[in-house]
């Protein structure tokens, strides 16, 4: 117990060290970036006297190294500061759309680890018909770009048979049934090439597995097939995976950029793209700052969660 408590504090420690060279690399390389942010939010042919004075107001003007302390001191507090085109605080401008993503993300995940139990299947049946269809499937979910299998889902169900919506958000938690039939879609197309890689990872790990002397140990003592792999092989198997599975879960969190264009989702990818296109800094280092932090989180709790699956590993 006490080598695991170890490991997790020091885990713990190296999230502010993480985070604190992450927004020293997020604002230099954003403030590196051509174009002037007051510039694009001001009507052309703007006074330099107006375009100063807005400047001034968002200390723009100040040296970079004292903007990143003033904006460092203020993030740890918890205020991300307000955009440069609407004035709005950036930190509501996240909480309103960080749901939509998270549900994306979320549902994306649930559908690919659900498809990855097929490399259970593949893995059980190596070298059979099913094996190999399995394979040539997963190399075909790893080939197609997300936004073409959204805009063939888009054409299929909801411009041919007209059985689901293909664009809006609609939050699950107030209406389930309505939610998901809008979130089904992008979810599926996201989640479709994890899938497929999962489906590789679970099969690969499965065969590894499924060669140990304990698994023939089990199966001479006359266990069933079904408890040997489930109760043995998969548990044992599950530990690659789920580095696979939060990590991946992580990046969708942060790139679902397309998927939230092609089905018009007001997500952080939208905000984030209109970001770009403005150059509205603070908006820009928030949304970055944010994924930052929830992709160490996430890298934390899968590490945390290897313990719990298999209590022989020593910390």
């Amino acid at each position: 117990m006490r080598g695991a408590q170890g490991y997790a504090l020091r885990r713990i420690t190296q999230i502010p060290v993480a985070f604190l060279i992450i927004s020293v690399l997020v604002f230099g390389l954003i403030h590196l970036t051509p174009g002037d942010p007051v510039e694009l939010a001001l009507p052309p042919r703007s006074s330099p006297e107006l375009i100063e004075s807005i400047r001034k107001q968002f200390g723009l003007d100040r040296p970079l190294y004292i903007q990143y302390c003033d904006w460092l001191a203020k993030m740890v507090q918890g205020d991300l500061g307000k955009s440069i085109q609407t004035g709005e605080s950036v930190r509501t401008m996240i909480a309103v759309r960080l749901p939509v993503t998270f549900t994306l993300a979320t549902t994306a995940t649930v559908i690919s680890v659900i498809v990855a139990l097929f490399g259970v299947i593949a893995a059980v049946r190596w070298h059979s018909r099913t094996d190999y269809v399995v394979l040539l499937l997963s190399t075909l979910g790893m080939s197609v770009p997300n936004f073409f299998t959204g805009m063939v889902l888009i054409l299929m169900f909801g411009l041919v048979f007209r059985i689901l919506p293909i664009s809006g958000f609609v939050n699950p938690f107030s209406d389930p049934v309505k939610g998901l039939r809008h979130i089904i879609l992008p979810a599926i197309s996201l989640g479709l090439i994890y899938a497929a890689l999962h489906i590789r990872m679970v099969r690969s790990s499965m065969l590894e597995v499924l060669k140990q002397d304990y698994v023939r140990t089990a199966h001479a003592k006359g266990l069933s097939k079904r408890v040997i792999i489930l109760r043995h092989a998969l548990k044992n198997a599950m530990l690659p995976i789920i580095t696979v599975v939060a990590m991946n879960y992580a990046y969708m969190l942060g790139g679902s950029i397309v998927i939230e264009q092609v089905f018009a989702l007001p997500g952080i990818g939208r905000l984030l793209i209109d970001a770009v296109n403005t150059r509205d800094f603070p908006v820009i280092q928030g949304i970055l700052m944010i994924a930052a932090v929830i992709f160490l989180i996430i890298n934390l709790l899968a590490d945390l969660c290897y313990g719990i699956i298999d209590p022989r590993i020593k910390y």
